[in-house]
């Protein structure tokens, strides 16, 4: 039986007059994944930071097991800026004693791409005030990550990490044996890692199993039953199953409900797009060119990003585009819409770009725009326009837009300067489709938004007739809202991927490995120190017994996983076994030390 390590009873928290948790109940156990879900301000973090013991609640009691470990990753680090990422990370290790541990050697190339830290200028020895926030939020993952934990407690971990990152992350969760609470709006992300959900609404958390397909499904089925939720949220949720079981295999291979009764929910639901109009309707706003790029080379300072680029992008077009940090993404974008901006007359490094006459250009950047903090929302939406025309025959006022995007009736007359990060983005978004474009560039567009308000742009985006492209991290989004994928992989080339994000991840992966291989006999090369040829015959002799035991440790750690899968619901027994486990993997590390050392004398 599973050991409970956290207990949450009849918890309830109050901000000024707004209840954001009443009466909530619940527990955390060994083994359990769970993701938090919900809308922005709706109690996420709130929860989650009383279940750390971070805040107190006005009522009830949390609880935890004597003993357990506890991690928490929360939205803003308390890491020491005088330090260095060394001090922070590793602490007093030494260097063959931390590079001896497989956990850490994982982390530091799975974060950061490599042992020696090759993003940041000092490696290890980098002090932390000058860095970003991205780069502190890395380090403050990693610090948790290395550290044996019982319970992870993860406040969107997925912020500025690449699809790479994020693909490394949810493995390294997924090998790990801590239990998980994690808040995300990351969906692939929650697919992959959680086994059970918590959608925190109005005061209460409901609980789903599975991860977040399977939840989708259950909230579906659940509203159509009780028929307690509005029409249009239900119709939105069942658009998204829809694209959920009609879409990759993987998706849907761990089914834990009936597919019968999903395949009668969404009988009558059509594709999200129906890709024919859209391009018909694109050809009429847009005519025949957009954005055709002829020999064009793109630099950021003395680097450069792409070099010699022929590529064009038609009316109707939807790309996902996706590349690894500082390989020139939003270069790319800026120098287009620099094109659109002077209609042509200012050009990149080399080559030229030819916009069409009837171009219509939205950029949402990573950096959005300030808006004027005293206008009301409302307001800032009609400055642009009061009605918009969507395509299709859907005509939206400003008050309905507003709507639409989680704006009720009382929050159109908030001041701007009242709102989260999260909603200025959502409101910026809604100002740039207001003002009726015929081409969208997204830069990172879900930053700061909830899983709700996500689901409301992928729809609004589902009938928009125009050409897209958007840069993000939230493979959910770019494979939800995109028809093509194309690839910067850092070697001043562009690619189309059929497969989409899974080629690009595969094609990144045999980079990296072609660039340790090529590594490697420059290293062999290096000349080495005169060493007196017995000593090395007997560091080689060493080294080969030390690799058949740890080959053997290899075999004894399998088998004793496998027992522990087998006597699951055998507590002593799993408690015997995980000692054993836990000496072994003593055992290695010692060992796996010793080899380095010997690697260096031999």
């Amino acid at each position: 039986m599973a050991v409970n390590l956290v207990n949450v009873e009849a918890v309830s928290k109050v901000y000024g007059t707004r209840t954001l948790l009443d009466g909530i109940s619940l527990g955390v156990s060994e083994g359990d994944r769970i993701g938090v879900v919900g809308r922005n301000g709706d109690g996420k973090t709130t929860l989650i930071r009383m279940l750390a013991r971070l805040e107190e609640p006005d009522s009830g009691r949390v609880t935890h097991t004597g003993g357990a470990r506890l991690g928490i990753l929360t939205q803003h680090d308390s890491l020491d800026p005088a330090a260095t990422v060394r001090h922070e990370i590793i602490g007093d290790m030494a260097d063959h004693e931390w590079a001896g541990n497989a956990r850490i050697r994982d982390v530091l190339t799975g974060l950061f791409g490599g042992l020696d830290l090759p993003g940041f200028n000092q490696g290890l020895d980098t002090v932390i005030a000058p860095l970003s926030g991205g780069e502190r939020r890395r380090i403050a993952l990693a610090k948790l990550l290395i550290a044996e934990q019982d319970l992870l407690v993860l406040d969107e971990p997925t912020n500025h990490l690449d699809v790479e990152g994020i693909a490394w992350l949810a493995q390294h969760l997924q090998d790990r044996r801590s239990a998980l609470v994690c808040v995300t709006h990351d969906r692939w992300f929650l697919d992959q890692v959680c086994t059970r959900m918590w959608d925190v609404q109005r005061g209460a958390v409901h609980e789903y199993e599975g991860g977040y397909s399977d939840y989708v499904f259950a909230r579906a089925e659940r509203e159509r039953i009780a028929a307690t939720e509005e029409v249009k949220r239900q119709n939105l949720v069942r658009k998204e199953l829809a694209w959920l079981r009609r879409g990759a295999p993987a998706r849907t291979s761990k089914p834990r409900f009936r597919i019968e009764a999903a395949n009668a929910l969404i009988a009558d639901v059509p594709p999200p797009r129906d890709r024919s109009e859209l391009m018909r309707f694109a050809n009429a706003r847009l005519g025949k060119t957009v954005f055709d790029l002829e020999n064009v080379s793109v630099q950021a300072g003395p680097k450069m990003l792409l070099k010699h680029l022929t590529w064009q992008l038609g009316p109707g077009d939807r790309i996902g585009l996706v590349g690894v940090n500082g390989a020139g993404k939003t270069s790319l974008l800026r120098a287009l819409a620099v094109a659109a901006r002077t209609q042509g007359e200012q050009q990149p490094a080399s080559g030229v770009i030819t916009v069409g006459k009837t171009v219509r250009l939205a950029y949402l950047s990573q950096e959005v725009g300030e808006l004027d903090p005293s206008l009301r929302v409302l307001e800032a939406v009609q400055r642009v326009r009061d009605r918009v025309d969507l395509g299709k025959g859907r005509e939206l006022t400003a008050g309905q837009l507003c709507e639409q995007f989680g704006f009720t009736k009382e929050k159109q007359w908030t001041p701007v300067g009242d709102l989260s990060g999260g909603e200025r983005r959502r409101l910026q978004i809604l100002r740039l489709l207001m003002d009726e474009p015929n081409v969208l560039f997204l830069d990172e567009p879900t930053n700061d938004l909830d899983i709700e308000t996500l689901t409301q742009l992928e729809d609004l985006l589902d009938g928009w007739p125009g050409s897209m492209i958007v840069i993000s991290h939230d493979r959910f989004f770019i494979e939800r809202t995109t028809d093509t994928v194309m690839a910067l992989l850092g070697d001043a080339t562009m690619r189309m991927l059929p497969r989409g994000v899974d080629e690009y991840l595969e094609r990144r992966q045999k980079m990296v490995q072609a660039a340790a291989a090529a590594a490697a006999p420059a290293a062999a090369a290096a000349p080495a120190k005169e060493k007196p040829s017995g000593d090395t015959r007997a560091a080689k002799k060493e080294l080969q017994k030390i690799e058949r035991q740890l080959n053997k440790l290899a075999d004894r750690e399998s088998n004793l996983h496998a027992q522990i899968a087998e006597n699951a619901t055998d507590y002593d027994k799993v408690a015997k076994l995980d000692a054993e486990l836990r000496e072994l993997l003593s055992e290695r590390d010692e060992l796996e030390m010793r080899w380095l050392e010997l690697a260096e004398e031999a």
